[in-house]
Order: structure tokens, then sequence, then C-alpha cells
């Protein structure tokens, strides 16, 4: 439950950084958060194809940036904005 949690928090804070990482700041801090969650999936998976591991809370947080931004750079091209 507290892994849980913990991931959930991850992956909140993974997509507010990739949020504001990101030109225009991405969707929001809901769907930022969502897809910070999703990120930290993609983000593990991606680096995991890469051979490429990061220890302790840091790393944990660090691929789930990465992936949060891989998810809000895919979403933003189906995005229908005022630009």
């Amino acid at each position: 439950m507290i892994n849980t949690i913990i991931f959930i928090a991850i992956g909140c804070l993974a997509g507010f950084v990739a949020g504001k990482i990101m030109r225009g700041g991405g969707f929001g801090f809901i769907v930022n958060s969502v897809l910070g969650i999703i990120g930290g999936v993609v983000g593990g998976w991606l680096l995991s194809l890469l051979n490429i591991t990061w220890g302790g809370m840091l790393g944990q947080i660090g691929t789930a940036v990465i992936g949060a931004m891989v998810i809000l750079a895919i979403a933003s091209l189906f995005h229908k904005g005022k630009d």
C-alpha cells in the first residue's frame, strides 16, 4: 500500500516537473500528474531498453521525469491548443 502511494507521489512530482520543463507548461496540474504517473512506467521501460539504471529515490524521480517528458511531448502532438 505504501509503495503505491510513493509511486503515485513520485509520478505527480514528475508530471509537475516535466510540465515546468516542457515548453508551454504542459496541460495543467491534474493532467500533468496523471501523465507523470504513466511517465514513470514509460521512463523505466525506456531506460531499461538503453541499459541505464539509477538508484534511490532521486533515480526514480529522474526516470519518471524523463518518461513524463516523453509522454507530454507525445500528448502535445495530439492536443489542439490555442496556438
